[in-house]
């Protein structure tokens, strides 16, 4: 087998199980929260701080990778997550809970990062629509094998069960890293990291997307405001350092900026999609995890079959008219979903899911290839982390605006069905801000598209 093509098998497996660890514990949430009496708010806080840390830890991580090699530094985050997952499975508090998803979203915010930029390092550009959608299809996959096998280990066997599931797998990657891949990539050999930069934007981050998700209250106004200061201050700083932890000189590129923001939207609109229709499953309609699991399968499978032919299709048509098509397909879905309440029949629900599914998966790689086609080749490590940071701020901020919504809704309560009809307003509430961020996406996906961009 070419080394390519085994390194695009190691990175797609491990696109699968990045998607996994969030996907899987957010199926099992309901259960976690019971077992350790968390409100409305924490449980939610248990997949937004993973979220956060990822989204901390993506543009740093892009320098580190390319200052030290990518397969190196996936190695470690790969022990690092195996360790982690052992350990999460003995914590007694939530607290404990908590740090652990803090301690793994460190190794995925280093994973997420690597594997796409050992993929784009390793195409040729006329082939790298082709195996970004194949690598996309393992996020899909793990997209729609999460929420049926998640549910069905922790209906069985408990979520415990869920958090060790990639455990074995990833000890095989980790000796096919280790005895099957020689090469290894380094981009940013000589040049030194960028502390004040990663410092900064760390900071700004943590306050910026933590004071997002109380916005209800005043400390959530300063610290939000703060944040922003704070990354203006690091945007402003970064355009004078000679090797900056991020170039957001990239931004001056249209091209690259607009499938940015594309992908910023995106996933605002719709990473909150999967926690609502998992909480209208198990809360509103009593289904098990199991059998949510199973309803929660329609949209991740719909995108696993589009997603690669949606890759190929961006090799050779406007990739940008395909990722707009596709939001044009998810914002109808949005406007559906807004009207989920205890009555909503099941076949609605999955009609309008598999709507979701065949828009999101015609955007992802087409938007993906126009981010990383866009810049020279030496620079793919930190379009990645780009890629990685614009998913993951949009994921985390996705949650937050649900968690906002919630707090001025419901309030800081334990979910009850004395709070269920507060739960149904707040989550079509919360589709509704959805679809606006949908229709922006739309827009952004056009801008751009006669911007010249590096396709070598």
């Amino acid at each position: 087998m070419q080394t390519k093509n085994l390194i695009l098998i190691i990175c797609s497996i491990l696109s699968f199980f990045t998607v996994f660890a969030v996907n899987a514990v957010m199926v099992v949430v309901p259960s976690i929260a019971s077992e350790f009496h968390m409100s409305n708010i924490v449980q939610n806080w248990v997949i937004i701080i993973f979220l956060l840390v990822v989204a901390v830890l993506s543009v740093p991580a892009g320098q580190i990778s390319g200052k030290y090699g990518l397969k190196k530094v996936t190695i470690i985050s790969v022990i690092l997550f195996i360790i982690i997952s052992i350990v999460t499975v003995f914590v007694d508090t939530s607290e404990e809970f908590l740090l652990c998803r803090v301690i793994l979203g460190i190794s995925l915010s280093f994973i997420n990062v690597t594997s796409m930029a050992m993929i784009v390092s390793a195409f040729e550009p006329q082939e790298r629509g082709k195996a970004l959608g194949i690598n996309i299809t393992g996020v899909y996959v793990g997209l729609s094998l999460s929420p049926v096998l998640g549910g069905i280990l922790n209906y069985q066997l408990g979520w415990r069960f869920v958090v060790l599931f990639g455990v074995p797998f990833l000890f095989v990657i980790l000796a096919l890293l280790l005895t099957k891949v020689d090469d290894e990539w380094i981009t940013f050999k000589g040049i030194p990291l960028d502390f004040k930069g990663s410092l900064l934007y760390g900071v700004g981050m943590v306050l910026f997307m933590y004071g997002f998700t109380i916005l209800n209250e005043a400390l959530g106004v300063i610290l939000t405001v703060l944040g922003i200061i704070i990354l203006i201050v690091f945007c402003l700083i970064e355009l004078k350092v000679d090797n900056p932890v991020f170039d957001v000189r990239f931004f001056k590129n249209r091209k690259f900026m607009s499938a940015n923001f594309a992908s910023l939207c995106a996933y605002l609109a719709t990473f909150a999609v999967t926690t609502i229709l998992n909480y209208h499953l198990q809360y509103i309609k009593g289904f098990d995890s199991q059998f949510s699991g199973i309803i929660l399968l329609v949209a991740p499978l719909c995108q696993v079959v589009v997603a690669p032919i949606a890759g190929r299709l961006s090799d050779r048509y406007v990739p940008q008219i395909l990722a707009a098509i596709g939001m044009g397909l998810g914002t109808v879905s949005l406007v559906l979903f807004s009207f989920l309440d205890s009555g909503t029949s099941l076949e609605f629900l999955v009609a309008s899911m598999v709507l979701y599914g065949v828009g999101f998966g015609l955007f992802s790689p087409p938007n993906t290839n126009v981010i990383m086609g866009s810049v020279p080749p030496k620079d793919t490590s930190v379009a990645s982390a780009a890629v990685a940071t614009m998913r993951t701020v949009g994921q985390a901020m996705s949650m937050g605006i649900l968690t906002l919504v919630f707090a001025f809704v419901m309030g800081n309560v334990p979910i009850s069905e004395e709070v269920y009809p507060l739960l149904i307003s707040s989550c079509q509430i919360t589709c509704i801000i959805c679809v606006v961020l949908c229709v922006a996406s739309v827009f952004a996906s056009f801008v751009g598209i006669k911007s010249e961009g590096a396709e070598s």
